[in-house]
């Protein structure tokens, strides 16, 4: 006998800004390696998808949103 599943689908609406605020602390929650090592994958896989290569080299230049 074969079981079907059902999935509900649910919705969250949130405004912009809180979400934002909860990025943020989200992000300042991680030590700053934790958060290097972030960028550093997401370059890796964006570069890599994009180009289907990784640059030899990438300026490493972090720049911090003022709250």
């Amino acid at each position: 006998m074969k079981h079907e599943r059902k999935m509900a689908m649910v919705v969250n609406q949130v405004k912009m800004e809180d979400e934002d605020s909860l990025d943020v602390l989200f992000w300042l929650s991680k030590s700053a390696a934790e958060r290097l090592s972030e960028v550093s994958r997401l370059r890796r896989n964006y570069f890599t998808w994009a180009d289907g290569k990784f640059p030899e080299k990438i300026e490493k230049v972090v720049h911090q949103r003022k709250l």
